[in-house]
């Protein structure tokens, strides 16, 4: 734990879907937070109103996961301004679906580069940290589409694949210090990124799902606290799936 009264936790993507449940979660288990996001500034805000009042600290920054040397000017300035950090959350992440006959560079490459890249920029300047205090969890976000694939999402599959091979071996490498690193996996989740769907493909998928139903950000926060928490200290290195059953 920081040497403050409140442990502190940074989130990426944290003003929207998982990440703003996550942000919201950790305060309320007693946490002070750091947020960043790409561009809502509205929606950051309130996200950081809604954790004040809960009792955190809070600092929001709109960054490029993907750039590393604002990566760690954001890590350096949550060290700074709220405490050593105790846990850091990767929830950063794009969808730019197509099929691959279809799919033009950019959209490979801006989800390759925030998803992928966004993850290895936070995790690279906030482990050093971790290591000469000899503490730390990692919590990554990743996806069914990473441990499966989906048809249409290949650059989306790759990157949430990449988060898993990345996060296994930053496991092995750190957990000498007392540093976990866990990934997430989670299913269809209520956000915005299925808001957009039609009920008719929506009734398809989840015709899929033994649960009959989609998960809840809230769900997923629940487990990345538990994660992040004393009572998983004996686990690191798992992909953990919330996923109602699709992948039975």
């Amino acid at each position: 734990m920081s040497d403050g009264a409140r442990p502190v936790a940074l989130v990426t993507g944290g003003s929207r879907g998982i990440g703003r449940a996550v942000v919201t979660r950790l305060a309320r288990d007693g946490f002070d937070v750091a947020l960043c996001y790409r561009s809502d500034t509205g929606a950051a805000e309130q996200v950081a109103k809604e954790a004040t009042a809960l009792g955190a600290r809070v600092l929001t920054q709109s960054l490029d996961v993907a750039d590393p040397a604002a990566a760690r000017e954001f890590v350096n300035r949550t060290e700074e301004d709220l405490g050593p950090l105790d846990a850091v959350v990767t929830s950063a992440g794009i969808v730019r679906d197509n099929p691959l006959v279809l799919m033009d560079d950019d959209q490979w490459r801006d989800v390759i580069s925030t998803n992928l890249d966004g993850t290895y920029t936070i995790c690279r300047a906030s482990v050093f940290s971790f290591m000469k205090r000899r503490t730390g969890t990692i919590v990554t976000m990743s996806s069914v589409a990473g441990v499966y694939g989906n048809a249409t999402q290949s650059n989306y599959a790759a990157s949430k694949a990449g988060i898993i091979g990345f996060s296994r071996s930053l496991a092995r490498e750190v957990g000498k210090y007392g540093i976990r690193v866990n990934s997430v996996a989670p299913g269809l989740i209520e956000t915005d990124m299925t808001a957009d769907m039609s009920d008719a493909v929506k009734k398809q998928i989840l015709g899929k799902v033994p649960l009959g139903r989609f998960g809840a950000a809230d769900e997923v926060a629940d487990l990345v606290s538990f994660l992040v928490s004393p009572r998983a200290a004996y686990i690191s290195g798992q992909v953990l799936g919330i996923d109602g059953g699709l992948v039975v």
